[in-house]
């Protein structure tokens, strides 16, 4: 199983378009220690020919152009993609506005759970994606399928509703609408849990358990954004565990010894300065950050 980074960024990049925080500033400076970063998507494959992709970011035709692996062979017709499929673990729009990217009539499975399919039907934007071509899964928590090689398991977690629909149906957890993925193949396995708002026990045993931990390194802190004047709240609020702090991600999930990787990361996340101490802090403890084009071999 290989997987590849083809964002590592929260919602709006690094650096973000209309953003002169310290760390977009940077990372719009050649040598301003922070790489620039697209919104988060990995791709993961059995066999390096077919690629499911776990999330579809607003930047997703970028980050497919950008990558050789997911690029028409030749021999396949006038269209072909490697792409067979799309794992949703919500329907925020950083998670799930690609889609209509691949709205080209061409054949693949989108696999997610009840409610995010029922949120995103009742958009009539992303009928764009014909039913008779683009397969709509939907998958039990706690229950294995298979698709192009890799065993996906979809598990809840805690978080909220998307943002565009609180203003509608308040910021109450809702069943389903926060999820994690599990990937397996060849007997490695690998966990992607880019939103999470606490550690629960059923959530360590999952982590516990991968090769490779990709999680939610949204913000450092959880006042962040409120202390850098980017906004008015807290990461919580928002559905993020902060890495900082006694009950905070890099504390709560010291018991992991395999590889671990922080990922959707905010643009004022200061661990995106490869200088800081805060950096500092989270490679001292053996996380690595998420960086576009990363290559991960669980």
């Amino acid at each position: 199983m290989t997987a590849v980074v083809l964002g590592s960024a929260a919602g709006g990049g690094v650096p973000q378009w209309n953003c002169r925080c310290e760390v977009c500033e940077r990372a719009r400076r050649p040598g301003g220690s922070v790489r620039a970063r697209t919104q988060t998507c990995v791709a993961v494959s059995a066999d390096g020919e077919r690629w499911v992709l776990l999330n579809a970011p607003p930047d997703l035709r970028q980050q497919i152009l950008e990558t050789a692996a997911l690029a028409p062979r030749s021999g396949n017709g006038l269209r072909h993609s490697p792409v067979a499929g799309v794992v949703l673990t919500g329907a925020e729009i950083d998670q799930a506005a690609g889609l209509l990217h691949l709205r080209e009539a061409q054949p693949f499975t989108t696999l997610a759970s009840g409610y995010v399919h029922t949120v995103l039907a009742t958009n009539p934007m992303f009928e764009a994606l014909d039913e008779a071509v683009v397969e709509r899964r939907t998958l039990l928590p706690a229950t294995p399928v298979e698709l192009a090689g890799l065993t996906v398991e979809l598990f809840p977690v805690p978080g909220k509703v998307p943002l565009w629909l609180e203003q509608a149906v308040g910021d109450a957890p809702a069943d389903g609408a926060v999820m994690g993925v599990s990937i397996e193949a060849g007997g490695r396995s690998l966990v992607f849990v880019p939103e999470v708002a606490a550690i629960v026990p059923a959530i360590r045993a999952r982590l516990a358990a991968a090769d490779v931990v990709l999680i939610d390194g949204t913000l450092f802190t959880d006042d962040e954004m409120i202390r850098s004047g980017t906004g008015r709240k807290t990461g919580r609020r928002m559905g993020h565990l902060p890495i900082a702090g006694e009950d905070g991600s890099l504390r709560t999930l010291s018991f992991l010894r395999k590889r671990r990787i922080y990922i959707h990361l905010n643009n004022t996340n200061p661990v995106l300065i490869e200088d800081s101490p805060e950096r500092r802090v989270v490679a001292d403890a053996g996380w690595e950050i998420a960086t576009d084009g990363m290559e991960i071999a669980p």
